[in-house]
């Protein structure tokens, strides 16, 4: 790739971690995956699949990276950010960046198309590809100041976040009409026991192939197939996260479809796949051309007078009962895969259609939500690979983008401090009493000047020690509590909303400098000297 900033090899500013667990101490054992980053491997797996003896167990310290050599390639890599440390597989790869490096900016460069392009590219092995350290040393990053990678990681750390606000929508929506599914049909509804429980066929239009696959072998080949024509040809890939959906084009010719017009699926049809993933069902839309559907796709169409299309597809993909019925049925076969007389024998309680079309239209108000959502999702990835691109490039104004708040944490690792020079105990801090104090505890106004007076106080008595808005926050909850001992009064998040802003403002104006702490690796204020 191009980019204004100097294109180095990683291998030049990381090195590879090995610690070994030989102490035997008491640490969580995680997973890295591609979604969710570092995870519990309990939590992942639901299980303990993790040795009982983790004595040769990789140890993470807060900030080191960690990745899956067989599934960096999509993804399975993150950085610790606990403040504790955990270990790892003993096949997990295990590294640290130098001072030029952002962790958050070099993991979101790794996960980017460009950097998974190299990764692949820098991959080895026989059976199964797998990014040795060595070939994780010969990616090529780009390489901006370190003001710069944090502002990079900063925005595009807000964009993820909308990302991920917009799916977890996506998935309350899912969760909302699988409760009002249960609510309305399942075994604790008011007249479930009333309802008769009849078998799928029971439902289905009186005429002839109400209930169909379609053709295949001597009848429809593969090499039939073209990706324009005349009529649609549907196959399982039709019917995806239960929704009706075009994914791969199929056509035969119309002097084709003579042929096999008994296979014709017409608008209001439920389709069933009864191979690969099979029970996914969807229903067809109402502007669907002229179309056929495939063998391994089964097309009802339904009695509508007693079944709603909505309400049967649901069931169909959602319901415990229809699903353990499927499993049953499939259990022992050579290949996993229903067919059509397992389907026209499916067990199902039939309720009153009036309540069947109460929750199709309940149905439909939801999936015009989730379209708007999903149509919001994918803008928002495509500005998320937009900016990335550009961010990698160098193209990007930065300047506008603010240095997000820096927080200092007590980091636990598993060797002790060292006791002397190299250790840094917080100053002893007098927060000076003001004609303010006692408002504060009642104005808001108030408080904030009493907070800004004693930040002026705090910034003055630190010298050459970091600025760490907890240790301020701690010294006034102390200060508060020595002037006023009857008062149980607590700084509440505005306070501290407030503290960051006028952070802010200090870096703004010079007061306050950000300098990189090069024996702990990682970013401090420091106040300027007067």
């Amino acid at each position: 790739m191009k980019s204004r900033f100097p294109i180095v090899e990683l291998g030049k500013y990381v090195h590879q971690i090995s610690q070994r667990n030989r102490a035997e101490l008491d640490m969580e054992v995680f997973s890295v995956t591609n979604s969710e980053g570092f995870t519990k491997s309990t939590d992942y797996f639901k299980k303990e699949v993790y040795s009982k003896d983790v004595s040769n167990y990789k140890i993470v310290s807060p900030g080191q990276f960690a990745y899956n050599p067989s599934r960096i390639n999509v993804g399975s890599i993150d950085y610790l950010k606990y403040e504790f440390s955990i270990l790892v597989s003993p096949l997990y790869i295990v590294f640290e960046g130098n001072k030029d490096i952002h962790p958050a900016y070099l993991l979101r460069y790794l996960k980017s198309g460009w950097g998974n392009a190299q990764v692949r590219a820098n991959t080895e092995g026989a059976v199964r590809d797998s990014l040795k350290f060595k070939g994780l040393g010969n990616i090529k990053i780009p390489l901006p100041p370190l003001d710069y990678q944090i502002r990079i990681a900063h925005l595009l750390s807000k964009v993820e976040g909308l990302i991920a606000r917009r799916k977890q929508h996506l998935q309350e929506l899912d969760n909302l009409l699988k409760s009002t599914f249960v609510e309305l049909f399942g075994p604790k509804s008011a007249e479930y026991a009333n309802w008769p429980l009849v078998e799928i066929k029971d439902l289905a239009a009186e005429h002839k192939g109400a209930m169909r696959t379609g053709p295949f072998g001597s009848n429809l080949l593969h090499s039939e197939f073209t990706d324009k024509g005349d009529v649609a040809v549907l196959g399982i890939d039709n019917a995806v996260q239960n929704c009706f959906a075009w994914s791969e084009r199929r056509y035969i010719t119309f002097e084709k479809y003579k042929e096999l017009e008994n296979y014709r699926i017409n608008p209001g049809d439920v389709i069933v796949t009864i191979m690969g993933t099979v029970g996914r069902s969807a229903v067809v839309p109402d502007d669907i051309p002229l179309a056929i559907n495939t063998k391994h796709l089964a097309a009802i169409t339904l009695n509508k007078e007693i079944a709603n299309p909505v309400f049967i597809s649901y069931a169909i993909h959602s319901s415990p009962f229809i699903l353990n019925q499927f499993r049953s049925k499939t259990r022992g076969a050579i290949m996993s895969g229903l067919n059509l007389g397992l389907i026209k024998e499916t067990k199902l309680k039939r309720p009153p259609i009036a309540l069947q079309n109460a929750f199709a239209d309940t149905h439909s108000r939801v999936n015009e939500l989730r379209a708007a959502y999903r149509e919001s999702l994918t803008d928002l990835e495509n500005l998320y690979g937009a900016l990335s691109q550009q961010a990698f490039k160098g193209e990007l104004n930065l300047s506008c983008v603010p240095m997000p708040p820096i927080e200092i944490v007590e980091v636990k690792t598993v060797t002790a401090t060292p006791v002397g020079d190299s250790a840094k105990p917080n100053p002893i801090i007098n927060l000076p009493d003001t004609d303010t104090l006692p408002a504060a505890l009642e104005s808001v106004d108030a408080r904030e000047a009493t907070v800004a007076q004693w930040l002026e106080a705090y910034c003055d008595q630190l010298r050459d020690k970091s600025f760490s808005i907890q240790h301020f926050m701690k010294a006034a909850r102390t200060r508060l509590a020595e002037a006023h001992p009857d008062d149980d009064f607590e700084l509440a998040a505005s306070d501290y909303d407030y503290i960051k802003a006028w952070v802010f403002k200090e870096l703004a104006a010079g007061k306050l400098t950000q300098v990189y702490d090069d024996g702990d690796n990682c970013v401090e204020l420091k106040a300027t000297p007067v």
